[in-house]
């Protein structure tokens, strides 16, 4: 019990109720189709603006109230291990960062692992970007990428692709992404997504995939790419790997933040987000894509 009672306290203040109660993994083989009818429950019912880009990708795109004219443009790509969720599941989050920003986010519902194994997903995700590109409504010179788990893994992958496609971003925005596929050893402290987890999401979006090529951590070169927002709780099952992608990044030239949240565990923000701490994360989110697609 006194252990118990110590790893409690190893939580911040806000968490350490929720941690109590949080599962260590939301997903399995067998449970993904639970898991999968879940995230359709959660999922946004306000009215939403929707467009299907030609090759057949659906988004949702987010503007801010009485808004007009060209606005500076974000991809959001949701989580969900590359195996679940929507991007219905982040609406909300979308539309407060649209209006609290002054921008247009555009979030993209890319087919899931592993009825669909790499790259269906990053192909879906580049021609969403694609598709923002040709969009008369967006300031193309003003762009940014993001997502939060696996959607981090999916807009750091995105990053690659639109460097060597000659697509100028000005900003990817990691929150807690999904990097790397070498499992970091499991912890007590893990919570929605552990180390099992982790290598059932990772074995179902790769496949027999080139991982040194599909993996973001394991690519090489780094250089030219744009400039990185990442942010992490200490908790979470990904802090070590996305401390290395910021080190890399930034020996690589690349301009990159790191937002270390003490405490926090994977997804605290989406289960707990009345809390000041998920309230001051979303914050610096905002200010990070600010700062990015400010006018030079």
């Amino acid at each position: 019990m006194l252990n118990r009672w110590r790893q409690r306290d190893d939580f911040a203040p806000d968490l350490r109720t929720i941690a109590l109660i949080a599962p260590a993994q939301l997903v399995s083989p067998r449970t993904l189709p639970v898991a999968r009818r879940i995230s359709r429950i959660r999922n946004g019912r306000a009215p939403v603006t929707t467009a299907t880009t030609p090759n057949g990708v659906e988004v949702r795109v987010f503007r801010p109230a009485h808004s007009s004219g060209r606005l500076p443009g974000l991809l959001w790509i949701h989580g969900g291990g590359y195996v679940l969720g929507s991007a219905a599941q982040d609406d909300h989050w979308a539309r407060r960062m649209s209006e609290r920003v002054g921008i247009e986010v555009v979030s993209v519902d890319y087919r899931l692992a592993p009825e669909h194994p790499y790259p269906a997903a990053i192909d879906d995700c580049f021609d969403a970007l694609r598709w923002m590109v040709d969009q008369p409504d967006i300031d193309t010179t003003r762009l940014a990428i993001g997502g939060n788990s696996a959607g981090g893994g999916l807009a750091a992958a995105l990053a690659f692709r639109a460097r060597d496609a000659g697509v100028d971003l000005r900003l990817q925005l990691l929150t807690y992404p999904m990097l790397d596929d070498r499992t970091r050893a499991p912890d007590p402290h893990h919570r929605l997504w552990n180390a099992s987890a982790n290598v059932f999401g990772w074995t179902s979006y790769l496949g027999d995939a080139d991982r040194q090529e599909a993996v973001p951590a394991r690519r090489t070169d780094l250089a030219g790419l744009p400039s990185a927002w990442i942010g992490v709780g200490t908790l979470d099952l990904f802090a070590a790997e996305d401390r290395d992608f910021a080190e890399r990044l930034r020996a690589a030239g690349v301009e990159c933040r790191i937002d270390e949240v003490p405490g926090a565990f994977h997804g605290f923000d989406l289960v707990a987000p009345r809390t000041s701490i998920a309230q001051d994360f979303f914050a610096r989110q905002c200010d990070a894509v600010r700062r990015a697609l400010a006018h030079d």
